[in-house]
Parts: structure tokens; sequence; C-alpha cells
């Protein structure tokens, strides 16, 4: 059997401010199977991110185990990708010397990195714009030139923390289907959170739902929708009867 790319068993997770004791997840158990798109929602301070602080090696879990490709590592760091909600671009780099950041610290020889980071720029919407620097981009862009930085570090995990929260609506959902369409290229294994139903519905395989703080896992739901996908399923009876479920997941009348 395979074994999950990403398990968490029964993780809890606690701060410390002065003096009180603040949860911010509690008794999360949750797995992704290699190459899986799994979306994760849930209200504001349910643990989203802390959750993924702990996957990556950030934070340490107070109680519980977290496995990548079934073993529970000491030391967690650089063995998964991480994109966090700000695009984290270096105003004093190019778009090119941006990207091949993850190669440098891996010790490829520059010439190397830009030859690989080249090959990718076509797929990421960014050929020509090389040589320009990240105040010259559109939100858009800094997004894809983000996640292609994030796809070169050449880990099989991708973890993408609100990718596309700050964009407005239309540029938003023309990056859900472009990053569908890299996802189905490359198949790597995505978590990816979201406030928002319809996109966590859109993108994922399954869905997974947090409860307010502290967060535990309240409804994971197997998405029921073809692939690949195309826009018009979010005008379909079935996508509206599983964003009904989500929304019930989350405490939200419809």
């Amino acid at each position: 059997m395979t074994a999950p790319r990403l398990e968490l068993r029964h993780v809890s997770k606690s701060f410390h401010d002065n003096g009180l004791v603040v949860k911010a997840l509690e008794d999360v158990s949750l797995h992704v199977m290699p190459g899986e798109f799994v979306t994760i929602i849930g209200p504001s301070g349910s643990g989203k991110s802390t959750l993924f602080n702990l996957i990556v090696g950030l934070l340490e879990p107070d109680a519980g185990e977290i496995r990548l490709d079934g073993r529970a590592y000491r030391n967690r760091t650089g063995r998964v990708a991480y994109m966090p909600q700000r695009d984290l671009l270096l105003p004093w780099r190019s778009v090119l010397d941006n990207v091949i950041l993850p190669l440098e610290l891996r010790g490829v020889p520059r010439s190397e990195a830009y030859r690989q980071a080249r090959e990718m720029l076509p797929l990421f919407g960014l050929e020509g714009f090389e040589e320009a620097y990240p105040t010259a981009l559109s939100g858009g862009m800094r997004q894809r030139a983000a996640l292609l930085r994030t796809i070169l570090t050449e880990r099989e995990t991708l973890l993408l923390d609100e990718p596309f929260g700050a964009l407005d609506a239309l540029t938003r959902r023309e990056l859900q289907d472009w990053l569908l369409g890299v996802w189905s290229r490359f198949r790597q294994t995505v978590v990816f959170i979201t406030h928002d139903v319809e996109e966590a519905l859109y993108l994922g395989d399954r869905v997974i739902v947090l409860s307010a703080r502290p967060g535990r896992v309240v409804r994971t739901l197997t998405v029921d929708l073809p692939r690949p996908r195309r826009r018009g399923l979010i005008t379909l009876p079935e996508f509206g009867r599983q964003e009904a479920i989500l929304l019930e997941a989350l405490g939200i009348s419809v």
C-alpha cells in the first residue's frame, strides 16, 4: 500500500501569550496521498497557517505526530516546499534572480540555474520579463513568479497558503485555471489553504474543513467533479450541492 505523502496524527498546538494559553489546533488528523490536490478551509483563526508552520518544521506540535512519506523526521525543514500568503519577492532582484534562489541555495551553478528557470518561464507566463523587477509586475505575475520559485525547490509536496487571496476576482479565476494546468503537468502533491469555499471545491480532489479555534477537522469532502476542471462546473447543481455541504460544515446558513 502506498504511504501518504503527508500525514498528521492527533496533532495539537498551543501558544502562550502573557500568561494566557491559546489553543490553535486540537487533535488534528489528516492525510494527503501522492499527487493529490487537497484544499483546506476554515474561519479566520482556525489554525490553518499554524498547520503549515508545523508541517514545514518551523514549529513543533505539543502532541501528536507528523509523517512525510511514512517517516516521522526529527527535522522536517526543507523537506516540503512552502509558499506563504505574501510573494516575498526580493525587490532588488530581477524576476530571473528571484526564481533561481532555491537552486542557488542548493549550490547549483548560476549558469545551470538560469537555464532551468528560463525553460520554465513560458509556462508561468513570465517570458520576456526575466530582467523586470517585482515593482514592475502585476499581482498575478508576482504570484506566478513566487510559485515558479517554489516549484524550483524540486520538492514533491507544495504547501500553498492562500496564494490568490489578495487578487481581484477575475485575476484569481484566471490563476486558478492556470494553477490546475501546472499541477496536471507536474503532478506534485499540493495542499492549498483558502478562505473561499468555491475556490476550495473547484481546485481540490478533497476539501478538509477546520472548525473555529482551536482548529479541528470537522469534515472531509471527496470532491465529485470531473477533471480537467472547467469554469462552467460552478453552475452545475452538483457543484452547488457540494458547496452547500461545505458551507454547512463551516456553520454558514444556506
